[in-house]
């Protein structure tokens, strides 16, 4: 029987009804392989996933495909967001067997779990014929099956970044340069982002190349990265009409997404846009900042402060059929009736023409001119196009709220909700807008209530009033990030006293002694047949990355040189060994941390919060701050603080120069 329906997870229950009689990853399932002796379909997903759906009516929903999958398998589902840790290691093996990945992620295992055979997305016929095969191989010659099993274990284990032996001796920052003459032949220099389809954001790529232009004054980076930034601004990837990012586009000019939104890819992008403000001062990127975050606001927040995970890529249209897109998507006609005679106009920035066109007489909202060049063509001032637009949006808005939403995936990972909470503690230093202050602050409260124990851990889910699954490194490393963050702002030190403790459990339960990087799993957790250390930065950055460079700032806030060194031995691992920085760049940042423009700065006095705003509004990559406005045990800044006195004290490698009440040379200094 199909054993989903007393799962929690959005994704599970969508195939609670399915005929196939799936069970949840778990010990029980597992142990009914091998005590019966039946291969593994391990099948997967996430809730808001286009293709998963697509195979699930296909084949999940058919009768055929069912008798052949419970006739002769034991099917597990997974979803990959509750599971990151069970995604990945047969992420890995599918790599390995077909050269690439995605999901649906589908894999065939031995009644011990380890990969026999495997692939994403699979058309009914394909997936009946090799389902049959691989039995019929296991009955007759499983020898053959578990020699192949054996082989591909090694492969998986071969995989892990932790094993190499290769460290330099110091860091350089001369490899960075020819890193970067590399990475710049994928530029696409037309739309911004990489010169291939499909399109992804990768949020900290963006990071670290905007802070690499910004420090070496290279002006050719900058560009590529405002580039970047404002085309897919203008793009169908962002929804002009409510706000937010889709997970990914199709095409080369960020037109047509897959259009899921996710919460992981609104967090680090707020963040992105945040810093890219405070750099260029551009309208566009507050525009997306604040639509953004209206649109997580309004969409993705429960009643308890936490952050909802995705909004799904299909809805239904009119004709009640599921379909990918048709909540967001335009024809001329509606558009006629919503805009009127205003069309052309709207045409024109929108581009109902051409090059906004998709597919069966629909329009994704595109732009390609800025607003100014709109405005002269048509003898208008740029105040009234741009009142113009925004009363479009809020028209198209309100036409939009009658259609069918898409579906929501009301879990809550605490990971996820950590990017979030930077993003809108990044977007407050930004923009001084107390309302994103105090939303982070609540989601900060969600997760120490409802989501860390009274044992110390983490927990990675919350649905339904309830936290489930043990802590992943993921959730301590984007945890402690974020209170880092929220230190920055507020000086409140028991953000930065939850971050070390947080760090200290992460020494005790992840770290590995042998290979100097942290696991992705906890060492309470049963094993699964292959040890995970998360190195490459993805769509996320690993969490291996996000980790040391907490280590580097918790070093220097608690002087505490255990906490460096770890850091140093784990960049010195990664660094010689990079071959394409696209999957590094967040150590590559870090890099940039042992460079000569590295600074700290601490404010000491009654009015330090107002200096600190100041600082905050301005893009220092470079620079870690602290505060106090009375006196402080931290130890960065123990015994700094002086009645009566505004004191900053600028330092370099833990060596700080005198204390000065000149702020405007402290501007200069850093």
């Amino acid at each position: 029987m199909n054993q989903l329906i007393s799962e929690t997870s959005p994704y599970l229950l969508q195939h609670a009804n399915n005929p196939v009689h799936w069970k949840a990853w778990n010990k029980d399932s597992l142990a009914q392989a091998q005590k019966n002796n039946k291969l593994i379909v391990i099948s997967i997903g996430y809730s808001a996933c286009h293709w998963c759906h697509v195979m699930e009516h296909e084949s999940f929903e058919d009768n055929d495909v069912a008798e052949t999958m419970n006739r002769h398998f034991i099917n597990i589902k997974v979803d990959r967001e509750e599971r990151p840790d069970v995604d990945a290691i047969y992420m890995k093996a599918i790599q390995i067997m077909t050269g690439r990945g995605g999901w649906p992620l589908n894999v065939v295992t031995l009644p011990d779990g380890r990969p026999v055979w495997g692939g994403t997305y699979f058309r009914k016929e394909e997936w009946i014929s090799t389902l049959e095969k691989l039995q019929y191989i296991y009955e007759s010659s499983p020898e053959k099956m578990i020699e192949y099993g054996e082989k591909l274990q090694l492969g998986i284990n071969s995989l892990n970044f932790s094993n190499t032996e290769t460290t330099s001796d110091e860091l350089n920052q001369n490899c960075i340069e020819p890193l970067i003459e590399k990475w710049q032949k994928s530029f696409d220099l037309d739309f911004g982002g990489m010169a291939r389809a499909p399109k992804f954001m990768m949020p900290n790529n963006y990071k670290f190349l905007m802070r690499y232009g910004h420090q070496k004054n290279n002006h050719d980076i900058l560009d590529f990265v405002n580039l970047t930034l404002t085309k897919m601004a203008f793009g169908g990837l962002f929804d002009a009409v409510d706000g937010g990012f889709s997970r990914y586009s199709v095409d080369l000019k960020w037109h047509v997404p897959h259009f899921e939104k996710m919460l992981y890819d609104n967090g680090q992008l707020v963040s992105l846009y945040s810093d890219a403000y405070k750099l260029t001062e551009n309208p566009l990127y507050k525009e997306v900042i604040e639509k953004t975050l209206q649109f997580v606001s309004r969409e993705l927040v429960n009643t308890e402060n936490g952050f909802y995970c995705a909004l799904d890529a299909d809805s239904l249209d009119s004709d009640g059929h599921l379909e990918e897109g048709a909540f967001y998507v335009w024809n001329k006609s509606d558009l006629e009736k919503i805009i009127k005679e205003d069309l052309p106009l709207f045409s024109q920035v929108f581009n109902i023409n051409e090059f906004g066109y998709w597919e069966n007489n629909n329009y994704v909202l595109i732009q390609n001119q800025e607003l100014e060049t709109i405005a002269k063509t048509n003898n208008l001032e740029l105040s009234d196009l741009k009142t113009k637009k925004e009363n479009w949006e809020k028209l198209l808005f309100i036409e939009r709220e009658k259609r069918s939403k898409p579906r929501l995936d009301d879990k809550s990972l605490t990971s996820w909700n950590a990017l979030m909470l930077k993003g809108f503690v990044d977007a407050y230093k930004a923009l001084g807008n107390e309302n994103y202050l105090e939303i982070a602050l609540k989601n900060a409260h969600f997760i120490i209530d409802k989501l860390w124990t009274p044992e110390g851990n983490l927990l990675h889910n919350y649905k339904n009033g309830t936290a489930t699954i043990n802590g992943y490194l993921e959730d301590y490393s984007f945890v402690i990030d974020a209170f880092i963050s929220l230190y920055e702002v507020t000086i409140d030190e028991k953000w930065l006293h939850h971050s070390k403790q947080l760090t200290d459990y992460c020494f005790d339960n992840f770290y590995d002694e042998a290979t100097h990087f942290f696991s992705f799993t906890s060492k309470k957790d049963d094993p699964l047949i292959a040890s995970h250390f998360e190195t490459e930065d993805n769509v996320i950055p690993a969490s291996n990355s996000v980790m040391a460079n907490n280590l580097f700032l918790l070093s220097l806030y608690f002087q505490n040189p255990y906490y460096e060194s770890i850091c140093m031995k784990m960049l010195k691992k990664i660094i010689p060994n990079i071959d394409f920085p696209s999957a590094y760049s967040n150590w590559l940042n870090l890099l940039l941390n042992y460079s000569e423009q590295q600074k700290e700065l601490g404010i000491c006095g009654e009015n330090a919060m107002e200096y600190l705003s100041k600082i905050n509004r301005e893009y220092h990559p470079n620079l870690l701050l602290a505060a106090a406005n009375k006196n402080s045990e931290l130890p960065f800044l123990k015994d700094r603080f002086v009645e009566n006195e505004m004191l900053f004290y600028v330092c370099q490698n833990q060596t700080c120069q005198l204390p000065t009440s000149n702020f405007d040379e402290v501007k200069k200094m850093i």
